[in-house]
């Protein structure tokens, strides 16, 4: 008997870790703070990026995609996807920016100004509120993202959410600055 359960808890484990970590984390502070960990183990702590989605799909989990570089300077960038723990590139980008300005200038670093545990913050604050003023239970993250603007103005940063009600319906999209100010909601 004991060594049919040992045999069973090793095969679960083995069956665990080839399926892969990530894509179930929750949509809040917490769950954001492991994507941004993986984000980090994956490409960095320093590495820059333009842009960061998460989209929830139901049965699937999380599909985080991103475009990211370690070097900004060589104006090359790849477009990856992580879905269901494991990443895969996309494409390949090369970036072009104006004369005089640095490729830096129109990315962003994870850490600083730009958390994945403040988007997941918001996306609670974003789901209370879609109760409170709309009567919708269990609202259901569609989509979370970050990036960075085409004009390469920081002030115009902004977190996006959009939010479905559990059994689909009318999306709810909520925009925030980065200090986590309401900008916009509509739907």
């Amino acid at each position: 008997m004991k060594t049919k359960t040992l045999l069973l808890s090793a095969i679960t484990a083995l069956t665990l870790v080839s399926c892969g970590s990530g894509g179930n984390e929750a949509a809040n502070a917490e769950g954001f703070s492991q994507i941004e960990s993986q984000l980090k183990d994956e490409f960095g702590a320093q590495a820059y990026y333009t842009d960061i989605s998460i989209l929830n799909i139901e049965g699937l989990g999380n599909v985080v995609s991103t475009t990211v570089t370690a070097e900004p300077e060589s104006m090359e960038m790849g477009e990856w996807k992580q879905t269901q723990g494991s990443w895969e590139q996309t494409a390949e980008v090369t970036i072009e920016v104006p004369e005089g300005m640095k490729a830096a200038d129109y990315m962003f670093q994870l850490g600083g100004e730009i958390s994945l545990k403040k988007l997941g913050e918001l996306v609670e604050k974003s789901k209370a509120d879609l109760t409170k003023e709309k009567n919708i239970q269990n609202p259901h993250l569609n989509l979370a993202n970050v990036t960075y603007p085409n004009t390469g103005d920081a002030s115009k940063l902004q977190y996006v959410i959009n939010l479905e009600p559990e059994n689909g319906g009318t999306s709810f999209s909520y925009i925030y600055s980065m200090d986590g100010e309401l900008i916009d909601m509509n739907y």
